[in-house]
């Protein structure tokens, strides 16, 4: 099962991305395990400096403030 993780502290921004990508995993119908990382020494090991983050698989695929349409265009690669 693919893995998607939200990096973020809990600031608005993060919660932001966290809504929005699970609008867009229900939306496109995903079987993914949604995980929320507020972690700070977790969220370090990933070695990103802008949050909110995506992770997809491990792999951050984005950084900062993105739209819904972004979203689904990183899920559906």
């Amino acid at each position: 099962m693919q893995e998607i993780k939200v990096l973020g502290t809990g600031c608005a921004g993060c919660k932001a991305l966290y809504a929005t990508v699970e609008k867009a995993v229900a939306d496109l119908g995903l079987n993914v395990n949604l995980v929320k990382e507020e972690d700070i020494m977790k969220i370090m090991a990933y070695n990103v400096m802008t949050l909110p983050a995506l992770v997809i698989d491990e792999q951050v695929v984005a950084k900062g403030k993105l739209s819904y349409e972004q979203v689904k265009e990183l899920l559906t690669k």
